[in-house]
């Protein structure tokens, strides 16, 4: 009689704990890549990365969407904390259902906020979690973001006011929230989560 093992499982759950990835399709092999390619990935460390050297079979398209999204997480001059940019992907990924994109920010978003156990309330109850006002306006406009953009109304935009978000930092919700909603949906449609360890 034979029995077959999976090689991988898939995570039962939303964790802030380091989730892998496997693709559907073969990424290109990392002695493959040239010097166009280590510019699509801007960063030449993200070759270990299965997702990236999938991506970087079109290197352009790869840069482009890295530069993106360094400026959204990365970039210093005003708007929000890194922490609430890190919260609305969070809230994007937990609504998309996208295991490995909540692990990745929910880490980012407990490290830079301190606030591991609301995060961690934010992945175990889900987008209705009670997380404060201001956190709360966060994670609804995402939401609405995410499930379709005309959910997002002006009345998202005068709560995240109330809860003392200027331009900038709303401008950095509808980023951070818009670009994982897209991310997200990439990257389920290209591969699975695998559980940890």
């Amino acid at each position: 009689m034979s029995t077959t093992t999976p090689t991988t499982s898939v995570p039962e759950r939303f964790t802030q704990d380091q989730v892998g990835w496997t693709p559907h399709l073969e990424p290109k092999p990392i002695d493959d890549l040239d010097e166009r390619d280590y510019d699509g990935l801007v960063d030449r460390g993200r070759a270990s990365s299965d997702y990236f050297r999938l991506l970087v079979r079109d290197p352009e398209i790869l840069g482009a969407r890295t530069r993106v999204d360094k400026d959204i997480f990365y970039n210093t001059d005003g708007g929000l904390p890194r922490a609430e940019r890190e919260l609305a992907a969070t809230a994007a990924s937990r609504l998309n259902g996208c295991v490995f994109c909540a692990s990745v920010h929910s880490r980012f978003a407990a490290h830079h906020s301190k606030r591991h156990d609301d995060v961690q309330r934010l992945l175990d109850e889900g987008i209705d979690a009670d997380l404060g006002e201001r956190w709360n306006a966060i994670v609804a406009a995402s939401v609405a973001l995410t499930r379709t953009p005309s959910q997002f109304s002006p009345e998202h935009v005068r709560r995240l006011r109330g809860a003392g978000l200027d331009e900038l930092a709303i401008a950095d919700v509808v980023h951070g929230a818009a670009f994982f909603n897209w991310a997200n949906r990439l990257m389920l449609s290209l591969g699975d989560p695998v559980a940890p360890a």
